[in-house]
């Protein structure tokens, strides 16, 4: 059997290599983003996992209650830094710091990082009322 036309054959294939490098490269974006995704979600359960052992601790609620102004990661309790430095997985950097409730403070770093943030209110106990806010920024190595 002799190929009379090779012109069309060769189209045929070129159009398929095309077709499979399209195909290839919107492969990798959707997994690009579903990857983002999934990191995303990660970080919030590491976030929320280390704010709801914080939040439970009656120790670290009543230093927590008994702060005023806004209180900075280096200037936290000892315990208490050394329980999000413990609970932060490996692949993560998360600094804590206590905000009065109704006051809005953020986090300032220009390490051109995206930088993640949660935050749980922690309100009173038997003995006092004084609503704060515990927030937790957390970032990548």
């Amino acid at each position: 059997m002799v190929i009379k036309n090779k012109k069309g054959w060769i189209r045929i294939v070129e159009a398929l290599v095309a077709i499979l490098l399209i195909v290839g490269f919107l492969t990798l974006i959707i997994n690009k983003g579903e990857q983002k995704s999934n990191l995303n979600s990660r970080i919030g359960l590491s976030e929320n996992s280390i704010l709801r052992e914080i939040q439970i601790n009656s120790t670290y609620r009543n230093y927590i209650l008994g702060t005023s102004g806004t209180v900075e990661f280096e200037d936290l309790d000892s315990n208490l830094n050394a329980q999000i430095i413990s609970r932060t997985p490996e692949y993560l950097n998360c600094v804590g710091q206590i905000c009065e409730f109704d006051n809005d403070c953020d986090y300032v770093e220009n390490s051109g990082k995206d930088i993640y943030g949660k935050s749980v209110f922690i309100g009173a106990n038997s003995e006092v009322y004084s609503p704060k806010q515990l927030k937790l920024f957390c970032w990548l190595n």
